[in-house]
């Protein structure tokens, strides 16, 4: 999907004084497991929130939620999970 594009700190990424648009699926990706229920107004249940998971031990259902969610986005998930080395690892496309 192409979209506007962020830099690091979440602002508009300007390029030669205009915005820059790119490939973006990984940046919505990113936006909804790091939100929280009720953080997208149109989208009242969208948001994994990521930093809850960082204090649960049983991660288990934020896999589950990460996925449900990443398909209410429109993406065909194949599996959600985390590598031996902590990463989070998406298999998945969007339609």
């Amino acid at each position: 999907m192409t979209d506007l594009l962020l830099d690091q700190t979440g602002d508009l990424k300007i390029t030669n004084g205009d915005f820059e648009i790119g490939y973006s699926d990984n940046q919505h990706q990113e936006h909804i497991l790091l939100a929280n229920k009720g953080e997208f107004k149109e989208f009242p249940e969208l948001g994994v929130g990521l930093n809850r998971m960082l204090s649960d031990d049983d991660y288990m259902p934020f896999l589950i939620d990460a996925k449900k969610n990443l398909e209410y986005d429109g993406m065909k998930i194949n599996n959600v999970k985390f590598e031996e080395n902590g990463n989070l690892n998406i298999d998945g496309y969007y339609k």
